[in-house]
């Protein structure tokens, strides 16, 4: 996936950010706008790609983030097929 598709988290100082511009300056990861991704990256790999230990303010930040992302459509209906 090109990286302006991706959404990035950079590390900072002082916390873990949000970066939706691409431009701060820090370490930074690169996920997908999904959920499921995030709530993996959310279990550690994050923290492991950030060389960091997310703090429950940065891990409390980044869940609410995640709220807002869409939820993955079932495979089977965003290829046009119900039950019926």
């Amino acid at each position: 996936m090109p990286k302006r598709d991706l959404i990035r988290v950079v590390r900072l100082p002082e916390r873990v950010q949000v970066d939706l511009t691409g431009k701060l300056a820090g370490r930074g990861a690169y996920l997908h706008n999904k959920r499921s991704c995030w709530e993996r990256a959310l279990k550690g790999s994050l923290a492991h790609a950030l060389k960091a230990n997310l703090t429950e303010q940065d891990q409390r930040h980044l869940e609410e983030f995640l709220q807002g992302l869409p939820d993955e459509p079932d495979n089977d209906a965003a290829n046009g097929k119900t039950d019926m």
